[in-house]
């Protein structure tokens, strides 16, 4: 494993190491850390509420209470996301994607899907741009407790345009074909991430 690969690992394992030492409230502030030059690490633990960094704009779908853990790093070229979601509706499919601005009031505030290479078109619903290299997609299927986990790694790092400043859920799972790729119905949460 390479010097670089094993200082991310540790940062990832560092990340979770101090949430298992939190007070155990759902609500702590986002932290955001840069490890070593040219690498980048968050982790935000929030309870889905009508306001605040974890905001639910279906609490049919992603009710008030239920929560998100988000974790990214980037570095060494690559740069990976999990999300992990508990208490939403049991046995359900929601698409998942890191977007490019902050969560807001109304659920366009997030703004669009963040990329690596930006299509021209907006919205972006070509597979050529909206596609889960280009992207990072999250989907998950939630189990019978509604908890799920998804992880998404990518061949480039987050920096400036291309990083995510939001992870929103959406009503259905993402659609990868012409015409409509990466869209996943309305959104129905966003969780907000620590600036860099």
């Amino acid at each position: 494993m390479s010097a670089s690969r094993a200082l991310g690992a540790a940062v990832v394992l560092a990340s979770f190491s101090l949430v298992g030492c939190s007070s155990g409230a759902d609500t702590a502030a986002p932290a955001s850390s840069v490890a070593a030059a040219g690498s980048s690490s968050s982790d935000v633990r929030v309870t889905f509420a009508e306001q605040g960094p974890a905001i639910t704009y279906n609490p049919a779908l992603v009710p008030v209470g239920s929560g998100a853990h988000v974790v990214t790093s980037s570095q060494s070229g690559r740069s990976t996301v999990t999300l992990e979601l508990t208490g939403l509706v049991p046995n359900r499919q929601y698409g998942a994607h890191a977007h490019a601005k902050a969560c807001g009031p109304a659920p366009a505030d997030s703004g669009p899907h963040v990329q690596h290479e930006k299509d021209p078109m907006t919205p972006s619903v070509d597979p050529a741009f909206a596609n889960p290299r280009n992207e990072v997609w999250l989907d998950v299927t939630t189990d019978a407790q509604g908890n799920a986990t998804s992880t998404s790694t990518v061949d480039w790092e987050f920096t400036g345009a291309s990083r995510p400043n939001a992870v929103v859920v959406h009503a259905m799972p993402t659609s990868s074909e012409p015409g409509k790729a990466g869209t996943a119905g309305d959104r129905v949460g966003c969780v907000t991430l620590p600036a860099a």
